[in-house]
């Protein structure tokens, strides 16, 4: 959603898991913002004011990376998709329904931390690494193709192990660290890992969010750039 006048929140982002996570997050919430969408090299466009590395988005997020975001009422600049999600969840979920008070819910809220920087640090970098070796890379490497979806493979088994006690990752309820795991596990198929055979909990887990209106509709934003492509099978 957007709107012209009364934007809350402007992002930046492209069609990528670790961009989605915070559209998503926004059509959650229902807040009104501007998704603009960034090509993540000059290469891609020839609009060479409208990439990552331009002066004047690094001046948004030094590392030159998608997603960030800009709050126009607290002229506030965030960037990287899990404090993305704690800045979002800490200004505009004032209910918590996304996540818990840490004073009168502090093992919930740490729970949330703990399998949000679980996602951050461990899902996103690894299979983000055997996505590179698999599909970009100009040459095969088999030890870094392996290395990166054999550990890609142990996450999963963490996260199933997870689901198979609990419906969603922390507090039993759908949270930040839910939607910042969902954009990559999602994918999986992408690494010939058959979810319903080897993990079926997160199998389930995945049905489960992606039948959300919210995340169908976050899915789908950037509009300038076509997301990726739907989840086999």
């Amino acid at each position: 959603m957007a709107s012209s006048n009364s934007t809350r929140i402007t992002l930046y982002t492209h069609a990528t898991p670790n961009g989605h996570p915070i559209s998503i997050f926004l059509e959650e919430l229902k807040v009104s913002y501007e998704a603009i969408a960034l090509s993540l090299s000059t290469a891609e466009t020839g609009k060479v004011h409208n990439h990552v590395k331009a002066p004047w988005f690094l001046s948004i997020n030094p590392n030159g990376r998608i997603p960030a975001i800009v709050d126009n009422e607290k002229n506030f600049n965030v960037f990287e998709t899990s404090a993305i999600l704690l800045y979002l969840q800490a200004e505009l979920d004032q209910s918590n329904k996304f996540g818990f008070d840490s004073k009168t819910h502090p093992k919930e809220y740490s729970e949330v931390l703990q399998w949000l920087f679980f996602a951050h640090g461990g899902i996103g970098p690894m299979l983000g690494q055997a996505s590179h070796f698999l599909r970009f890379a100009p040459e095969k490497i088999p030890y870094a193709i392996n290395r990166y979806t054999d550990e890609g493979r142990r996450l999963l088994s963490v996260v199933d192990a997870r689901l198979s006690k609990h419906d969603y990752l922390a507090g039993d309820k759908y949270t930040i660290a839910d939607i910042k795991s969902h954009a990559w596990l999602r994918l999986v198929y992408r690494f010939d890992i058959d979810l319903a055979k080897d993990y079926p909990n997160v199998k389930a887990w995945v049905d489960r969010i992606d039948a959300r209106p919210a995340v169908q509709k976050g899915l789908q934003v950037p509009e300038a750039y076509p997301a990726y492509e739907a989840r086999g099978g």
